[in-house]
């Protein structure tokens, strides 16, 4: 296997981690959120914040390596329209998504204080989790629209 190749697969891969970690985190802290069990919430804020660790920081490190890297190999300057749109949805991704992480922590720490006092959780782990949510679905929508572009590289 060649290296553009090799490159290609590790892009791929990261690229599925880091789609599909996010989405199954919101997915369960959504449904987590809404059942209004505090020891749910606490047990999925927890998982969410260990899945992001482990699983979306290689990937979102992974992503502009071997990316870059393989335009290097295949002669596509950096400036072509297709790869300086995905860069610029990644780079909007990722601000979405540091806040987020914060924001996990944040509701990981209320959880589990609220599930270790018997107590509810409070207003501002709501306010939290609204915004938790919202800097989601952004995000998630521009990397939908990245694999467009790395699939389909269009003529912009």
């Amino acid at each position: 296997m060649n290296s553009y190749l090799l490159l290609k697969t590790l892009h791929i891969v990261s690229s599925v981690i880091l789609v599909g970690t996010g989405f199954c985190s919101a997915f369960y802290l959504f449904f987590a959120n809404r059942s209004n069990n505090t020891e749910a919430q606490m047990v999925v804020t927890r998982l969410v914040v260990i899945a992001d660790w482990c699983f979306t920081t290689p990937a979102v490190l992974i992503q502009p390596i071997s990316g870059v890297s393989m335009a290097y190999l295949a002669g596509w300057p950096l400036s072509t329209p297709w790869l300086m749109a995905s860069i610029f949805l990644y780079c909007f991704a990722g601000l979405c998504w540091l806040p987020v992480v914060w924001l996990q922590i944040q509701l990981k720490q209320m959880a589990a204080r609220a599930a270790a006092t018997k107590t509810a959780l409070p207003t501002r782990y709501w306010r939290y989790a609204k915004y938790w949510e919202r800097l989601g679905y952004p995000a998630f929508i521009a990397m939908i629209v990245v694999f467009y572009l790395m699939v389909n590289k269009p003529l912009l």
